[in-house]
């Protein structure tokens, strides 16, 4: 279809509460068809997609943010508010309330009952209500707001068809009338006319509602719009108009509620009951901690043997194309910048995929949010928001869906203060090389107390300095670049349920196609620049006394030793070829400032080639020492590492000079894969950039704290 014919297309725009079912409803409407981007000039989610109505016509379906008002405060009020009121005449708007909390979201419908546009209200999740031996009415909420009530099942499709027939018949209509407003009527008669005069472009029934939302607006707002509407606006506000509004809109709410909903008296609710335990201030954070173990050890566990298997189908691709292209600069792009990049791309989908369905669990059951409520003052106290613990959390497995994670969090400030500090967090990527430094380092070293094995006491270590940090970091920022008071969490209590397969099942994909769509493509491209700088430029009369050295080999060995011969001077090559690199001159002209690190210039290469991945440190390393297919097992490695030493003679790796470069690795952002994510995230470059730089500033200061205290008090 073409762009034209797509843009012709009326909209259906789906409207709610957080929680109200909304997005169980776009699901089962659009299914498989739906577009996730972001909103332009925002982080704000984004749901599109089309449906074709039983008459034939075929819409697009616009998933709005959740919001609880009109009122601009946040970008998901902002966003929906532009919508109503700077959308197309024709859209039709279909309000999704939940029936079991009528009082708190029909509040959102009599807003835009006060406009004019064709309005449908999908009273959603009555099941629940006439499984509790309630009734529902519908009639009430018709009479009085003027517009088709349709009781529905989101997550079942009951009643889906009568609504999108309430869609089809939906038409412009005359906006609600509230009752007398008392005092505040006159001076809101004014704001309409000031809008009426600023605004002549503005239909003439979406202007009375357009007042009513400049009578809660901010400050800032009010001191942008033109003078015929903010002085008005602001005697209207004096008048106590916004009070008069609110008053009389739950007047309405209340009444409507009672007369729509009618529920038998009884105890207290199972959910209630629950609540008692998972809310409780120890017992519900204990609970939660062996949630989030589970959490934890099946990232850890249960995405590895998938991981596996991309990694080795990864290297067998790389292989059979090696194998069938001929040697050169394109064979070497192809296969260790293309492919080795898909494969950094792609062998993060099992572990995102993993984490969205472990935390779409929580959040579709109601766990989430009581989760948020009992960490909200432990979290607070270091300026993150409650929310920010799951995330957090989870970037101990991977920082990449940690990051994707944030977006539970409402507050664009908060969910920018969340991703700044989630790469401190120590993870799984790390572990590699605490292993390797600590094997090389501490061997022979006799256990803490005599039975505590010295490198569960470095790892430790680590992982709580990574807590440590994450934490200070919060801090520091929440008061300094990120200024802001305590964030305040408002949530509701949603009434436990149990998720849907068929949602879970589409959050899931959401999540890894924008993944791969959008942060794959810049990680693909960084790889690639990565591969380049390790690669080149190549040094051609090296080259040709490698290949006369295998040739002579060829002629004089056979066998095993042809073999073996044949791998060293295949590490040999490598190994010449990275020194000579733009990275390994870069690693060399690095070295005066890696020293006071106790540092040198190759383990300096093999900081940049971890920016690829932190577990990259160990193969560049390898390569950087004539070791070939090292890993943080490889006895090899240990052993070169051990013995390595300095230009002065002295030991490259020491017990001091590793536990500074493990230092160093907690606090640095070496993962170009996480500053991808996180400009996806955050819509900005700067982020990203400010990210980077913050965290290498203290991983530098973090390890030269440690290398020249620790000389300082004598030890090696």
């Amino acid at each position: 279809m073409s762009d034209a014919t797509h843009a012709e297309r009326r909209k259906l725009c789906l409207f709610g509460n957080p929680n109200s079912g909304k997005t169980t409803l776009f699901n089962r409407l659009t299914g498989a068809r739906a577009r996730v981007g972001n909103y332009p000039g925002v982080t704000v989610e984004r749901r599109e997609g089309s449906l074709r109505l039983p008459n034939g016509e075929e819409v697009e379906v616009l998933d709005l943010p959740g919001t609880y008002s009109l009122a601009p405060r946040s970008p998901d009020e902002a966003i929906a508010s532009a919508a109503l009121f700077e959308g197309d005449t024709d859209s039709v708007w279909v309000v999704v309330v939940d029936a079991n909390a009528l009082a708190r979201t029909l509040y959102l419908a009599t807003l835009v009952a006060e406009t004019d546009v064709p309005l449908v209200v999908a009273l959603n999740m009555v099941d629940e209500v006439e499984g509790r031996g309630g009734r529902v009415d519908v009639g009430p909420v018709e009479r009085a707001l003027g517009v088709r009530c349709v009781p529905i099942v989101a997550s079942k499709g009951e009643g889906v068809d009568a609504l999108l027939e309430a869609v089809i018949a939906a038409k412009p209509r005359s906006p609600l009338a509230l009752p007398a407003l008392g005092p505040a009527a006159g001076p809101l008669a004014r704001v309409a006319d000031g809008v009426a005069s600023a605004f002549p472009s503005v239909r003439a029934g979406l202007v009375p509602g357009l007042a009513r939302r400049f009578v809660l607006a901010t400050d800032a707002e009010l001191g942008e719009l033109p003078d015929a509407i903010a002085r008005p606006t602001r005697e209207a506000i004096d008048a106590g108009a916004g009070e008069a509004l609110v008053r009389v809109r739950y007047a309405l709410v209340d009444d409507l509620t009672a007369r729509t909903v009618d529920l038998p008296a009884t105890t207290r609710s199972a959910s209630e009951r629950i609540d008692d335990v998972l809310t409780h201030p120890w017992l519900g954070t204990g609970i939660f901690l062996v949630v989030m173990g589970l959490i934890f050890e099946g990232l850890f566990v249960g995405a590895e043997p998938v991981v596996s298997v991309i990694e080795r189908a990864v290297s067998a691709v790389g292989g059979f194309v090696a194998g069938v292209m001929p040697e050169g600069p394109l064979e070497g792009l192809v296969v260790d910048g293309v492919i080795a990049g898909v494969g950094n791309v792609v062998t993060f989908v099992p572990q995102i995929a993993l984490l969205f369905l472990l935390l779409g669990v929580l959040e579709d059951s109601g766990y989430l949010a009581r989760v948020a409520f009992v960490l909200d003052r432990l979290m607070g106290a270091v300026g993150l928001n409650g929310r920010a613990f799951v995330p957090m959390i989870s970037g101990y497995a991977c920082a990449i869906p940690a990051v994707m994670a944030t977006r539970t969090i409402e507050n664009a400030k908060d969910r920018i203060l969340t991703m700044l500090v989630i790469p401190l967090m120590s993870c799984s990527a790390r572990l590699p090389i605490y292993v390797l430094v600590t094997a090389a380092v501490f061997s022979g070293t006799k256990p803490v107390f005599g039975f505590i094995a010295v490198g569960a006491v470095v790892l430790l270590a680590m992982y709580t300095l990574s807590l440590v940090a994450a934490v200070g970091a919060a801090a520091v920022l929440r008061r300094t670049v990120l200024r802001g008071p305590r964030p305040t969490l408002m949530l509701e209590l949603p009434p436990y349920r149990w998720p849907t397969g068929r949602n879970l099942a589409f959050g899931v994909w959401r999540r890894v196609r924008v993944f791969l769509t959008d942060a794959g493509s810049l990680i693909l491209a960084l790889s690639i620049i990565l591969w380049a700088l390790l690669s080149y430029p190549r040094d051609g009369a090296a080259h040709a006394r490698f290949e006369s050295a295998r040739e002579q080999a060829e002629t004089m060995l056979a066998g095993p030793a042809l073999d073996a011969r044949m791998h060293q001077l295949q590490d040999l090559e490598a190994q010449h070829g990275l020194e000579h690199s733009v990275a390994g001159r870069v690693g060399r002209a690095m070295e005066p400032a890696l020293r006071p690190l106790g540092m040198d210039w190759r383990v300096g290469v093999g900081v940049l080639g971890a920016f690829a991945a932190r577990e990259v440190f160990i193969s560049t390393l390898g390569t950087v020492f004539g070791i070939g297919d090292a890993d943080e097992t490889s006895a090899p490695l240990r052993d070169v590492l051990t013995r390595a030493k300095r230009d002065d003679g002295s030991k490259l790796f020491t017990p001091l000079s590793g536990v500074a470069l493990m230092v160093f690795f907690v606090l640095a952002c070496q993962c170009m894969s996480t500053l991808a994510v996180v400009r996806r995230e955050s819509g900005s470059w700067k982020w990203p950039v400010f990210l980077f730089g913050y965290m290498s500033v203290l991983a530098y200061v973090g390890a030269l704290l440690v290398y020249q205290a620790g000389l300082a008090m004598g030890f090696s």
